[in-house]
């Protein structure tokens, strides 16, 4: 079965993309708010434009190898998403479960927030439905992004 790609924007502008078995599944999964940001957990999703793809080769029955990207590409990768979140985050530091709560509890303005905290911390916001995800590259945020 083939599958529609879009590209999509929550109501915090979070991109992200939703496969779909046809734009008639898109429009019934949005109205009954079924589809989430990965990274907010927002339902007020929309559809963005997204490039034309055009299949003009033959169609192989071969399935193509997966190229891997090179370690200069995934390090590439790696820091153009740690500057994403350096640039449309705030840094709470220790502060972060706190912060994460009074934001859950409409204590505090709701915004994107990057911080430390421990795993057993971690683990009770999870249980208090507070989504948190820990990030591989934390330590490349306190530093310059060059």
């Amino acid at each position: 079965m083939a599958l529609k790609v879009f590209d999509l924007r929550c109501a915090n502008d979070h991109p992200f993309e939703g496969w779909f078995a046809s734009e008639n599944d898109f429009e019934t999964q949005s109205e009954r708010r079924l589809i989430e940001c990965p990274l907010c957990a927002s339902t007020d999703v929309r559809r963005t434009p997204s490039a034309a793809r055009l299949n003009l080769g033959t169609r192989s029955e071969e399935p193509q190898q997966a190229v891997m990207p090179t370690p200069h590409q995934l390090q590439a990768a790696l820091l153009k998403l740690a500057r994403e979140i350096a640039a449309n985050t705030e840094d709470v530091g220790e502060r972060f479960a706190e912060e994460a709560r009074r934001i859950h509890y409409k204590e505090a303005p709701e915004r994107g927030i990057r911080g430390v905290t421990t795993r057993e911390e971690a683990a009770a916001l999870e249980e208090e439905g507070i989504h948190v995800m820990p990030l591989p590259f934390g330590s490349l945020l306190k530093e310059p992004l060059q």
